[in-house]
């Protein structure tokens, strides 16, 4: 493997851990905290996809597989952190909505009390 190919799978990796990071898989080295942010995961991930497509045809056999692999791996880690969001988020919104609820409903109570 020469130096070039080298370089290249330390760029791979590069996109890897920044992708991993942003999905909250892996601390970030800086804050040395889990931090997600899923749009810093995805523009790696579509870093890695353009740079797959624009090297096609100048990739040994290995190289292919090792970007394929690791795509794949992260866009299975993306979906999942993905839904987990949507989740949270789902959740996060009823919980507004069932408090928005209580308080007409305690509000309801004290202008029907005041009435008294």
């Amino acid at each position: 493997m020469d130096k070039n190919d080298q370089l290249f799978i330390q760029l791979v990796y590069l996109f890897q851990s920044t992708a991993m990071q942003g999905m909250g898989k892996m601390k970030n080295p800086v804050t040395d905290k889990i931090e997600g942010n899923l749009e810093q995961a995805s523009q790696a991930i579509d870093m890695l996809e353009m740079l797959k497509d624009k090297t096609k045809g100048n990739l040994s056999k290995e190289l292919i597989d090792l970007m394929d692999s690791i795509l794949t791996n992260l866009r299975l880690n993306y979906v999942e952190e993905a839904g987990k969001a949507d989740k949270k988020a789902d959740e996060k919104e009823d919980k507004e909505e069932d408090e928005k609820e209580k308080g007409k409903e305690e509000s309801a109570k004290k202008t029907k009390n005041d009435k008294k």
